[in-house]
């Protein structure tokens, strides 16, 4: 029996405005609310609340044979309360279905987890109180891009997470399969699963490109290849953005009817079945130990952290960011605002519009990017770091210098 389990990533940040070093910021007011409300309320629109219907669908259809599991990061949560409502009740509809497994993640969708431990651990407990809350316990976790190495993997499982999600890259398995369980060298008890990155990418990325010898896809073909998978093939990991269904790849390409007749298809061959992370994990014994010694993502062509530290300005904002932190605690004993500022802005989205990438990966961040260039969303990730860091110097002075406004 071969498990396939899809995973669907949720986020959206709160994008910047776009500042300047010379305007004048009043009270953090760092964030563009009518964009990121537009932006919130044309995804529920075209894909969340849509796609969650099908699914629910599916579940139905299939008297209850297909699952799958999500993350929803804590911004997107929070905008969804925010403006979408009857969007995040369509998710904890999902949940009730008994089918669906939330993952756990960091609240801010960060890269605390390459940055700062005592950051990374906050944010995955304010996160697990978030699912909680909304969904449920989490007991699986998946980091901010399937960012992940040895280390991060052992501080995860010291968390008592039992499921951890990864990408499954080449330079990592060499010979390998990504089609089977692993434990991250160091682990006791943490079971990875890795993405199959190939399969994956075929909705993900490649499904409305008509230059592609595949296109157009269809769903009997596309559970064709699941069931050709070759041996030792143990589960199948299709992890992608859920904003591919209807948001990237638009209702017109067909890509949300071939989601609503793809459960079917798969579940024509007997030895297919749907299956959640935790399910796998609670079922399957990991076959060997992986030794992951650096970090590896799902971004980019590298499948490293380049997407979002591969450039000198992204390195200054992202050590600027985090060297702040001491700082921002104490002043946020008096000025709680000054951290929830700060953790908007961990937030890994901003350090990603400034990537200088080339080719085809340029071409990926270029479409999420809200700016001109990279060298302008640079401008405006420092002009709020440098607003805030000033907003902490004077959140560290005594009541009585705050009063009188000495510097």
């Amino acid at each position: 029996m071969i498990d396939v389990v899809f995973y669907f990533q949720v986020h959206q940040p709160y994008r910047l405005k776009k500042l300047r070093p010379k305007d004048r910021i009043r009270r953090l007011d760092y964030f563009d609310e009518p964009l990121n409300r537009l932006v919130a309320e044309r995804v529920a629109d075209r894909c969340y609340v849509p796609m969650n219907e099908i699914l629910l669908d599916a579940i139905e259809r299939t008297d209850g044979q297909f699952r799958c599991a999500f993350s929803l990061s804590g911004t997107v949560i929070r905008q969804l309360r925010d403006w979408a409502p009857q969007a995040l009740d369509t998710f904890v509809a999902l949940a009730d279905s008994g089918n669906v497994e939330f993952l756990c993640e960091t609240s801010q969708h960060s890269l605390a987890a390459v940055a700062d431990p005592d950051e990374f651990t906050a944010q995955v407990e304010l996160q697990r109180a978030t699912v909680t809350e909304q969904v449920g316990a989490p007991t699986s976790f998946r980091n901010t891009e399937l960012i992940l190495d040895n280390t991060i993997c052992r501080r995860v499982e010291g968390l008592g997470f039992d499921c951890m999600l990864g990408e499954g890259a080449d330079r990592v398995l060499g010979w390998r399969s990504p089609q089977v369980p692993y434990r991250a060298k160091g682990c006791d008890r943490l079971t990875l699963l890795l993405r199959s990155y190939s399969l994956s990418d075929d909705i993900a990325f490649r499904f409305s490109n008509r230059e592609w010898p595949g296109h157009p896809l269809f769903a009997d073909t596309y559970a064709g290849w699941l069931h050709d998978v070759p041996a030792p093939a143990q589960c199948i990991g299709l992890f992608m953005d859920y904003e591919t269904f209807g948001e990237h790849q638009q209702d017109h390409t067909g890509i949300l009817e071939f989601m609503r007749h793809l459960p079917s298809h798969v579940l024509e061959d007997p030895g297919f079945r749907f299956r959640t992370p935790a399910q796998v994990a609670a079922a399957r014994e990991a076959i060997t130990e992986l030794d992951v010694d650096r970090p590896t993502s799902w971004a980019d062509e590298d499948r490293g952290l380049s997407a979002w530290l591969g450039n000198p300005m992204q390195l200054a904002a992202h050590e600027k960011l985090y060297g702040m932190r001491d700082d921002v605690l104490r002043a946020a004993a008096r000025r709680p605002e000054l951290l929830a500022a700060w953790r908007e802005l961990t937030t890994s989205d901003h350090v990603y519009y400034v990537a200088t990438q080339h080719h085809s990966d340029a071409e990926v961040h270029e479409y999420f990017s809200p700016y001109d260039s990279p060298h302008a969303a640079f401008v405006t990730l420092m002009t709020a770091l440098d607003d805030l860091e000033k907003q902490v110097r004077r959140g560290l002075e005594t009541p009585a210098r705050a009063r009188r406004g000495e510097k």
